[in-house]
């Protein structure tokens, strides 16, 4: 697999510790919690709307925009794509 969401990951948490004027990523940080995680049900919105009314090349700028918002909020949140993949790997294990 393709590392571009850990390398996404760790640009946002790069924004996060160094804030950088202009950045997107840190106006939704300076918004605060309440704002991204709002962002983040408005782009999960849009993705079923892509779902079902759109192309895909729509759908999959939906998608990435939902990915990218919710690894804001993971980060605001101090959680990483690595505690979710824990949680998928313990999900998932034989029983």
């Amino acid at each position: 697999m393709d590392d571009m969401l850990e390398r996404l990951e760790a640009l946002i948490r790069d924004r996060q510790s160094n804030p950088v004027a202009g950045s997107y990523t840190n106006r939704l940080f300076a918004d605060g919690r309440e704002k991204i995680a709002q962002k983040v049900g408005e782009e999960a919105v849009e993705v079923l709307i892509a779902a079902l009314r759109q192309s895909r090349d729509e759908q999959i700028d939906e998608l990435a925009d939902l990915f990218y918002h919710t690894l804001v909020l993971m980060a605001e949140l101090d959680l990483s794509l690595d505690d979710v993949k824990q949680r998928l790997r313990e999900r998932h294990q034989p029983r």
